[in-house]
């Protein structure tokens, strides 16, 4: 069943019915103030960090689901309801949400009246605008009363749900008239304030949780809402909101429009106060008068859509296929912006608190976002750098606010200094900017230790050949990019996280042959970046050590028709045919074919075939097979979920693109083709009762063949599985590759796709690339640039003073 449908010249997807099989969300803002809202308005906002600056409460894992939000309760004589539907759940004449690109709408109608809120966070600015319009659609005089409604959170989302004896003491507000004001803690150690403002004269207010809902009420039923009338109550301590009431008359056809904003305020220690006690409130009403009005509101929308307009324009797709055009030319690119901004920090599975910006995650992210905002992905890798340690090894997540690592998770996750080559030579093929490798960047943002990003690189490189195992295979640590594999952990306590136990590294023999085909793929990449700027010493020893693991991968990681994954900590097969269960695993498989290694012994192609046979479902390739039945102790915790979950033989979408990469690598372009479409959202709307999550982004995970239900996605939005498939699909499908010295074109094809044309911005350029398929799909067998013939397939750096004209024929 379909719960709404693309709208693809508005870049919008309609929700028609508000039970969705699971909250639909968006999340709006693109720099430092950000927002997540559900498809009836439910979620939060918070500046930089969802831990330790968020604005409002949402309640996670709660009865009934989605429950917080930016709510407007309408009172229309005696009937209540909401224009997103929740809390009230009043049956609607019409529902209709449109989320977009950093914005959503909602609009409904109940009695003639219709409700239009319009959420957004403008460019540059800290806060959320919501403008409510209400139109009379009847005959009749409309009077009835509007009550909006924000539940603060007290700053600190993890202590604001556990330290109630102190918090239920703290909470303070001020009121000046339209402004509602939060400022609890403000006197004490904060310089920061947030308010919630309406650009109307009000009628009432309520700042106090209880006195607005009733103690024994439910959210979907205010007292305050029931009585028609407002407490005008004042918070001193327990649970602050802020909620105007206004009374509202509409004549027939009348319109009247109301601005909201949520605002975020920081004040300079020495400018805090207005007098004793009072809030300097010289910022907020800067940010008020910005957006007072509706012609300021739709500028700033405006602004927003040609924002939008210009990141999307630099990678559009042009097929016969309406699936693949959305995917990749709107809605791929828009999750892979939305991963950059949030890493896997906050989403409706993922509550904020927890996790800061992955070094790996943060370094995969960059490769869906980098050709979009090549400046800011610079200094998402300076930032990234400057948590490793001195000895290659460095912090695993960091936190947004602080930029600083994160001592809570640590280190010694033993992939993630490879990723950073990734994120750099990224950066600089879609740039063209060497400078980056000589820029100064600290470890463990101490400036005293900083050396070049260039020499980090090299860190990250030996890293891998210093921490070598006994088959030559690089050694795991506390996980590889699979951190439920934990080879060294050995966990008896269900108290305690895999991830930050103390592990039992010293004198193990556990090895992982995905870190080594890993270490391949962009030890290669390190080598050829070492030719490109003359450091060809540094590239000959470089290229000894990625032909020592090659060698060691085919004597020691090979399993006669399978890619090993490791070796446990007591030095036995990991991912054999040998094991009674989890014979083979997807991401030995996907690394070690796109290093290609033993491509010309047959290796890659019989593990693509054990992908295929074992491995393959309807909805996507699972992570192993068979599945865990029961707990590996030295296995950790791939082996505590059921089976066809997570990653005990879940689908995790994630690593489904390094199978269609690999598959390109030998040639085989319709089954990388089949793979893509199996995960990719738009070819799954119309089973989104089972699939359960958003249609139009990708899932982290999808329950694999052993699963009670099989398709059922979970963990949507925050996850690689974004970036990856569009680095899959458009460098390696479509084949459009920025290299050093120009556009490297290598599309590996299915026979679905008999011709194509992509338009693509590079470094001031704008290039209209024309694919025309052959009989194989692989190959290109002729190259013409503005009409000119071009030997091989990489297109040359070319002035931009022009749209050039690019036609490519395959063999």
């Amino acid at each position: 069943m379909k719960y709404g449908f693309f709208d693809d010249a508005n870049r919008e997807y309609v929700i028609t019915n508000p039970q969705t099989p699971w909250p639909w969300i968006n999340y709006l803002g693109n720099e430092d103030f950000f927002s997540l809202i559900s498809n009836s308005a439910g979620g939060y906002s918070f500046y930089k960090d969802a831990k330790f600056r968020r604005l409002n409460r949402y309640r996670y894992n709660n009865v009934p689901m989605d429950n917080g939000g930016r709510y407007f309760f309408i009172k229309d004589e005696d009937t209540i309801w909401s224009p997103g539907w929740k809390p009230v759940k009043t049956e609607l004449d019409s529902y209709e949400c449109r989320h977009g690109m950093s914005y959503t709408k909602i609009k409904s109608v109940k009695n003639d009246l219709e409700a239009e809120a319009l959420f957004f966070v403008p460019l540059k600015t800290w806060g959320e605008v919501q403008k409510v319009k209400f139109t009379n659609n009847g005959g009749v005089t409309k009077k009835f009363k509007l009550f909006s409604y924000n539940e603060w959170c007290l700053w600190n989302a993890e202590d604001d749900q556990n330290n109630l004896q102190r918090n239920l003491s703290t909470g303070e507000v001020e009121i000046d008239g339209s402004t509602l004001y939060h400022k609890t803690e403000y006197k004490e150690r904060r310089n920061h304030y947030a308010f919630y403002h309406v650009n109307t004269e009000i009628n009432g207010y309520d700042t106090d949780r209880e006195s607005f809902v009733g103690l024994y009420n439910e959210i979907s039923e205010p007292q305050a809402v029931l009585d028609g009338a407002p407490r005008n109550s004042e918070a001193h301590g327990w649970s602050p909101i802020a909620s105007h009431y206004i009374e509202v008359e509409l004549q027939p056809g009348e319109e009247k429009e109301f601005i909201f904003l949520l605002g975020y305020i920081e004040n300079p220690e020495d400018e805090k106060w207005e007098r004793k006690g009072i809030v300097n409130k010289t910022r907020a009403h800067e940010l008020i008068s910005k957006f007072d009005t509706s012609e300021k509101v739709n500028t700033a929308l405006a602004e927003l859509a040609a924002y939008w307009d210009n990141l999307l324009s630099i990678y559009q797709v042009e097929s016969s296929d309406d699936k693949l055009n959305r995917m990749v030319n709107i809605w791929n690119q828009y999750q892979c912006m939305v991963t950059f901004n949030m890493s896997r920090s906050a989403s409706f599975f993922e509550v904020g608190i927890g996790r800061g910006m992955g070094f790996r995650d943060s370094n995969q992210d960059l490769i869906g976002f980098v050709h979009m905002i090549p400046e800011r992905a610079r200094e998402r890798i300076i930032d990234i750098a400057s948590t490793q340690f001195p000895d290659g090894g460095c912090y695993h997540q960091y936190q947004p606010l602080t930029k600083r690592g994160n001592n809570a998770i640590g280190g010694g996750f033993n992939d993630d200094p490879m990723w950073l080559i990734l994120g750099t030579i990224s950066y600089i093929k879609e740039s063209g900017d060497f400078s980056i490798l000589d820029e100064m960047v600290p470890f463990d943002n101490d400036p005293s230790l900083a050396k070049t990003l260039f020499d980090h690189l090299t860190i990250s490189f030996n890293h891998v050949i210093n921490n070598l195992g006994p088959n030559g295979l690089p050694l795991i640590g506390r996980a590889d990019w699979n951190d439920c594999l934990n080879l060294n952990c050995f966990s008896t306590n269900p108290n305690e996280s895999f991830q930050t136990t103390e592990n039992n590294t010293e004198g193990s023999k556990a090895e992982s042959v995905m870190i080594a085909g890993l270490f391949v793929v962009y030890g290669k990449d390190y080598i050829a970046l070492c030719k490109e700027i003359g450091k060809t010493e540094e590239a000959a020893r470089a290229q000894k050590e990625v032909d020592a693991m090659i060698a060691a991968v085919k004597s020691k990681g090979w399993d006669g028709e399978w890619f090993l994954r490791a070796y446990d900590f007591y030095g036995n097969k990991v991912g054999s045919d040998q094991n009674e269960e989890g014979k083979i695993f997807i991401e030995s498989q996907g690394w070690c074919t796109m290093a290609e290694i033993g491509k010309e012994e047959g290796m890659c192609e019989k593990a693509l075939n054990a992908v295929k046979e074992r491995l393959d479902t309807p909805y996507g390739i699972v992570l192993n097979n068979p599945a865990f039945t029961k707990y590996v102790i030295e296995y950790g915790e791939i082996s505590t979920y059921p089976k066809g979950y997570k990653e005990n033989a879940g689908i995790f979408c994630h690593n489904n693109p390094w199978i269609m990469i690999g598959e390109t690598k030998i040639g085989r372009g319709q089954e990388a083709w089949e793979y893509y479409k199996k995960i990719c959202p738009s070819y799954l709307e119309d089973i989104s009762d089972l699939h359960k999550t958003e249609p139009y982004v990708y899932a982290q995970m999808v329950a694999g063949k052993d699963a009670y239900k099989p398709g059922e996605a979970k963990n949507s939005w925050l996850t690689g599985t974004a970036a990856w498939n569009f680095y899959a699909v458009s460098q390696y499908i479509l084949g459009i590759q920025p290299d050093y010295k120009g556009m490297k074109i290598d599309p590996c094809l299915p026979k679905d796709l008999p011709e194509f044309t992509i338009q693509r911005k590079f470094r001031g350029t704008t290039y209209q690339i024309k694919v025309v398929n052959g009989t194989i799909g692989k190959g290109v067998k002729s190259l013409t640039v503005d009409g000119q013939k071009v030997e091989g397939n990489l297109i040359p750096l070319l002035p931009n003073e022009k749209v050039h004209h690019i036609t490519v024929e395959m063999l």
